[in-house]
């Protein structure tokens, strides 16, 4: 308004009807003509989370790091804020899948005991069962809730997910069959290995527990009850769920099932990790330095 008037009347005059300090008016005018400083850095900012939709300052501060773009984390956080592109948070309360039945077979003592961390790629693995919903709609046009069963295999030295298995129920045919490809693909392991469960019910079939004796792997279980003991990977279920699964409803098992595959990719090569050095899990696994 006050540059609009300014043609027909002096700046002092302005100032004085609007009781407007002239300082005050000066120092804005040199804000709103001064170029941006940051627009460069803005500009980065926003490609990354095209990219990592879930990264905050902190995951966004360490990938400019690695390029050589040194900043405070304090900035990249004003730079998010001021941006309005924070990560948003999602919560959905329901029921935890249980795959506890019983006593239903061999269960194995708790050989990890909450040491979760190794310096040896393939050494001790983990496993777990979690379920997704998702909603079809019948021939009647109900909308009906189905469930879709997911059982990866995460080695503790990276927390990389070395294979998983996807299924529209509970399947002691596709545990065994991810058992089976982890087991191969941890063959390289100089050391004895060691797979870590709970003591749900295809953790102690037979099939399971002879097929970990035939190739030398000792089971380990974590105590009846007690999430603590394989808290690494329901964590991981955690955040999996929260980027990719709660905020979203998915209308069909091949929605949701491709959604889990492009997710266990990005997690395993795209997702930085502050424990793993700012590196992702596969990232960390063939860096120089660890290897």
């Amino acid at each position: 308004m006050i540059h609009s008037l300014r043609g027909k009347f002096k700046l002092k005059d302005i100032l004085a009807v609007t009781k407007f300090p002239k300082s005050t008016y000066m120092y804005w005018q040199k804000r709103f003509e001064r170029i941006n400083p940051d627009e460069d850095i803005e500009s980065i900012i926003i490609e990354l989370r095209k990219e990592h939709k879930d990264f905050g300052y902190r995951r966004i501060c360490a990938v400019l790091c690695k390029r050589g773009i040194i900043i405070n984390k304090k900035k990249v956080q004003r730079i998010i804020q001021k941006l309005g592109i924070q990560v948003i948070s999602f919560t959905r309360k329901s029921r935890k899948y249980s795959s506890y039945k019983g006593r239903v077979g061999k269960v194995a003592s708790n050989r990890i005991n909450r040491r979760f961390n190794t310096s040896i790629a393939h050494q001790k693995i983990t496993t777990d069962t979690t379920e997704f919903k998702y909603y079809e709609i019948d021939n009647k046009g109900r909308m009906k809730i189905k469930k879709l069963y997911f059982n990866p295999f995460m080695d503790l030295f990276n927390r990389e997910i070395i294979t998983y298995e996807i299924s529209q129920k509970p399947s002691s045919l596709k545990i065994m069959n991810a058992l089976n490809k982890a087991i191969d693909i941890t063959a390289d392991c100089k050391y004895r290995r060691t797979f870590h469960s709970d003591q749900g019910w295809a953790y102690q079939m037979k099939a399971y527990t002879h097929t970990l004796m035939i190739n030398k792997i000792f089971q380990s279980m974590s105590r009846k009850g007690n999430c603590y003991d394989n808290s690494v990977i329901e964590n991981f279920f955690g955040i999996m769920k929260q980027e990719m699964y709660y905020g979203v409803i998915y209308k069909s098992y091949e929605e949701l099932k491709k959604s889990i595959e492009k997710y266990i990719k990005y997690y395993n090569e795209k997702r930085i990790k502050q424990t793993l050095n700012w590196m992702s899990p596969v990232e960390y696994r063939l860096h120089p330095s660890v290897a």
